[in-house]
This record gives C-alpha cells, structure tokens and sequence, in this order.
C-alpha cells in the first residue's frame, strides 16, 4: 500500500512537471521577445522591434473573416514567412522587414495552441477603440484641409489605400498595374497640390474678414472662388478613382472594399 501511494505521488509529481505548456504560456515565450503583447502607449512606439500583436491580429482578423482561416494564415506565416503573404500595410513591412521563419523555434504542435491563444484574445477592446479612434481623428482632420467638395466614404482616397496595400500577396498587383496606378497617382497628387496653394490664401482672407466689420457680400466673392477650386478637386479626385477601378479587376476591388472607409 505504501509503495501504491509513492508510485501514485510521484506519478503526479511527474504530470506536473513534465505538463504541455498553455497557449498563453507558449505565445509569452515564443512570441513576446519581439511583439509587445500590451496595447502601446506613444513614447513606446519608437522603440518597437515588431509589430504589436494587437495591431497583427487586427490586421489578420480584417483579410480573413473565418477563424479556421486565421489559424491556418498563422501557422503558415510564421513557418514560411514572405512579403507577399503580409496582412499588414506596406509602410509598416518596410519599417519592420519579413519577420525570419521559425521553424527552428516552434513545433506544429505548439504554433497551434500559440494561433488559438492569439484569436480568441486579440486585439482587445481597448486597441480596437484606440484604432477607431485614431482613423474618426484623421477623418475630421483631413475633412478640415479637404480640397474637394465631395467627402464621403464611398469616394475613397484611393491611391492612398493602395500604397498602403501595394505588396500585399492576395492583392496581386501586377507590374504593369503599378506602373499605370503610380502615373494615376502622380498626376492627383500633382492636380491636388496645385489646388491647395491656391485654396490656402483664400481661407486665410476669408478668416480675416470675418472678424473685421465688413458686410458678408463682401465675402461672397472669396466663398466663390473656394468652391469653384474645390469643385475642380473633386473632379480630380473622381477621375482618380474612375481611372483606378478600370486599372483594377474586380476581385482586387473586392479586396480593397473594407479598407474604403479608413
């Protein structure tokens, strides 16, 4: 009986020591070295080696909607890493570079619980909120220097998406799409600077008169002008986006479509 009760401790003891790590254990070990697993704060943004695996998982949850297809995304980019495989935006590829494969630091088997762990617990709410937070900040603030008279999301700033989803694999631009999209670009850019040196000095009069004690029908003439330029920048910007959609198949439109509002 004695002997039943040792064997039995010492089974337990056993069990204990030699237990499978958890997914969390396993994504602080493996993971945590290089992505930050807290949501950051701004003085530690310059100082990140990888992306935080909040802003990962935002980014793996917004191009595959099917948890299975997360997991197997996972699995497969970080044993056979590649640019063209990238969910994240292409600035922050180059700020960052392919992270290198893993294969000598995790097994199947552990990238599995790791993948698990990762879906069901980010991005977290409060990232979530940081996110939307930042893109409602950008939208009032590119509003409020807008030379267009049209700003809503169904006229997207396309040449901007695109850059930020230019080596995305599932993308697929091809080489002669990038030569035609960055002529597109080129000549909005150019069309939109234009239009903005001349809007500049008109707002500042306008700000001037209507402080001073001048009729309104004074300002008319300056609001006019102001329209006039902006309705000639939506024109610019709906020819960028017409010229872009005939460059583009349907199926990259289709990939691009949850990126219109950011």
């Amino acid at each position: 009986m004695k002997i039943s009760k040792t064997l039995l401790i010492m089974t337990t003891l056993l069990s204990v020591t030699y237990a499978t790590p958890s997914g969390a254990e396993l994504t602080q070990t493996k993971c945590a070295t290089c992505h930050m697993m807290e949501v950051p704060k701004p003085e530690q943004l310059s100082d990140l080696k990888a992306p935080v695996i909040h802003a990962v998982l935002f980014h793996v949850k917004l191009a595959h909607q099917k948890k299975e297809d997360q997991k197997q995304f996972i699995m497969d980019y970080v044993l056979n890493p590649d640019i063209s495989k990238s969910v994240c935006e292409s600035n922050k590829v180059k700020q960052f570079g392919v992270m290198p494969s893993q294969k000598a630091n995790v097994s199947k088997e552990e990238l599995e619980k790791i993948a698990e762990h990762l879906i069901e617990t980010y991005p977290k709410a409060e990232f979530v909120s940081m996110i939307k937070e930042i893109k409602h900040n950008g939208k009032l603030n590119a509003l409020k220097s807008s030379p267009f008279l049209l700003n809503q999301d169904e006229f997207p700033h396309l040449t901007k998406i695109l850059i930020h989803n230019w080596d995305k694999g599932a993308l697929g631009l091809t080489k002669e799409q990038k030569e035609k999209l960055l002529v597109v670009r080129k000549e909005t850019m150019t069309g939109v600077k234009k239009l903005k040196k001349q809007l500049k000095p008109l707002h500042d009069e306008v700000l001037d008169l209507m402080y001073e004690e001048e009729e309104l029908s004074k300002l008319q003439p300056k609001i006019e002008a102001i329209a006039k330029l902006k309705a000639q920048g939506s024109m610019i910007h709906l020819k960028c986006i017409k010229e872009t959609l005939a460059i583009l198949t349907d199926e990259q439109q289709e990939l691009l479509l949850p990126f219109w509002d950011n």
